[in-house]
């Protein structure tokens, strides 16, 4: 396994964790599972971040660029009236 696939592997472990304290933050009975997910959450989302940073800077995770009409009619179909 290269180093690529190995990243691609991690960054996808890492949103499946952000999943699952995203549901255990949203749905703790009491307030301090509620804190404790949440501070878990925020770390791995900060983690997230971290390895996606690092696969963008190396090409491995290209973005494009959204057309600026498409933006506009996105923000026309839901912005309040």
């Amino acid at each position: 396994m290269d180093d690529k696939n190995l990243m691609e592997n991690i960054l996808l472990l890492e949103k499946g964790v952000c999943d699952l304290f995203m549901h255990g933050t949203i749905e703790s009975s009491t307030q301090n599972v509620h804190q404790a997910f949440s501070c878990a959450l925020n770390d791995a989302l900060c983690m997230q971040d971290t390895i996606y940073g690092k696969m963008s800077a190396k090409g491995w995770y290209p973005t494009e660029q959204a057309e600026q009409n498409k933006i506009t009619s996105v923000k026309q179909k839901y912005s309040v009236q």
